[in-house]
């Protein structure tokens, strides 16, 4: 349920909205479901010879283009970095991996300049200890 449920946050809730936090969990999981979604229709246009799905996989492939930088810039955000770090996914090969690494960074659950703190980003704590 946390598939749909931050793909709809993503999507449909803050389709351009490139102000305040994503959590590691928000955009991660984002991030599956468009990739579940584009390939899966294009997959499934292959084997099933249907070129509608092929495009419609395409057309949501595009239409995600938007949403998925927001959510990169948020996830940024949420690290303490200028959503401009995007920019160093254009240089070629190393630019893809160093983005990788900032976007899989643990967040900063205290407030910064990009809004309040997300909490989602730590452990959280261990249960009490059981009476004895």
């Amino acid at each position: 349920m946390q598939l749909i449920t931050y793909w709809k946050r993503a999507f449909l809730g803050n389709y351009a909205n490139f102000k305040g936090r994503d959590t590691r969990a928000e955009f991660w999981w984002f991030y599956l479901a468009n990739l579940i979604l584009t390939y899966g229709l294009i997959i499934l246009a292959g084997i099933t010879g249907a070129s509608i799905l092929g495009l419609i996989g395409l057309l949501y492939g595009l239409a995600a283009i938007i949403p998925g930088i927001a959510a990169g810039v948020r996830r940024l955000h949420d690290t303490g970095k200028t959503g401009w770090m995007m920019l160093i996914s254009l240089i070629p090969i190393v630019g893809g991996i160093i983005l990788i690494v900032l976007l899989a960074q643990a967040g900063n659950p205290a407030a910064n300049e990009y809004g309040p703190g997300a909490g989602g980003n730590t452990m959280p704590p261990p249960p009490p200890p059981p009476p004895a």
